[in-house]
């Protein structure tokens, strides 16, 4: 079930957030993650989160800040079963356009948004990390 983030979620959504990072983002190093948490878990709580909850178990998250994807993480043991696509779709009910930045590297992460119907709006540097990141873009379609 997807629902809105509750303080109660905090530690699971950040071991999701830490975990998912350090295995999906082996080019930068673990500490550079371990660093952030802190800032990210505070920022966490500025953001409108949804989670993917079954029993109590966050299985996955979105987080968004205004129409700006911050991060999407599904929990290792779960992935490819159609959580991040749920999250997304969920999310896609709600807003008319939406942008995101992922690291080139991370190929498994542009191909979903490809999918998801996402396109590459731009090509950069992310400067905390030194690596090359795409901003990709999508935006609601209206048909008659």
């Amino acid at each position: 079930m997807i629902r809105e983030f509750q303080i109660s979620d905090t530690e699971q959504v950040m071991k999701l957030w830490l975990f998912g990072n350090i295995d999906a983002h082996s080019f930068v190093p673990e500490e550079y993650w371990r660093l952030h948490f802190n800032e990210v878990q505070e920022t966490l709580l500025e953001a409108k989160v949804f989670v993917y909850d079954i029993d109590e178990k966050v299985l996955g998250f979105i987080g968004l800040m205004n129409e700006y994807i911050a991060g999407i993480f599904v929990d290792k043991s779960c992935r490819s079963a159609g959580i991040g696509m749920q999250l997304l779709t969920y999310v896609k009910q709600k807003y008319d356009t939406l942008s995101l930045s992922v690291y080139q590297q991370n190929s498994r992460a542009v191909a979903f948004c490809h999918r998801e119907g996402f396109s590459i709006l731009s090509e950069g540097i992310d400067e905390d990390t030194g690596e090359k990141e795409y901003t990709m873009f999508w935006k609601k379609s209206y048909e008659k």
